[in-house]
């Protein structure tokens, strides 16, 4: 993986920019703005793998809520993969290079009910958000208060979001 990552951040160059912001400073936040691109384009189609697949009594409500997290998802694809052409950067945005790339376990694929589906999201949400906040900081300190910004903003959606998948996985016993 390391040597894909390698290869990939070798192969692309960078165009020119008026951005008042260093060559070496875009290049690493287009280097966080890449895995990031990668992380969300898997996060996305494993949401998708869930609607397309679940079942159970709560079919219905899941299929449409897995569809909405997805819808939300290719929006933040777009957004981060735009920024890292706004810095002058290729956005690395295939599939190949998603799975690649992506800081996300593989989706499991014998998940069948709802739970199984929610718990399997509720997890690559929640490494996804800690991603998104490592990021913030890393952002923050080249000096890319945008960036960081454009970070914060997917934050806090992602950390609604595996709210609402956790509020699906709570129990009378789980009160306390």
């Amino acid at each position: 993986m390391v040597a894909t990552a390698e290869k990939n951040k070798t192969k692309r160059g960078f165009y020119p920019t008026r951005i008042d912001m260093s060559a070496e400073v875009r290049s690493q936040v287009c280097d966080v703005l890449n895995q990031t691109l990668a992380a969300t384009l898997d996060l996305k189609t494993q949401t998708k793998q869930a609607h397309w697949n679940v079942k159970g009594m709560n079919f219905f409500q899941l299929h449409e809520l897995f569809d909405e997290l997805a819808g939300e998802l290719e929006g933040y694809v777009d957004l981060v993969a735009e920024r890292v052409t706004a810095l002058g950067g290729t956005a690395m945005g295939t599939a190949r290079i998603a799975a690649a790339e992506s800081i996300l376990p593989e989706y499991p694929i014998d998940a069948v009910e709802g739970p199984e589906h929610v718990t399997a999201l509720a997890e690559r949400f929640a490494a996804y958000g800690k991603h998104v906040r490592e990021a913030i900081d890393t952002t923050d300190e080249l000096g890319d208060a945008d960036t960081a910004d454009l970070y914060t903003e997917i934050s806090r959606t992602i950390d609604m979001r595996l709210w609402f998948l956790e509020a699906h996985l709570v129990q009378k016993s789980d009160r306390g």
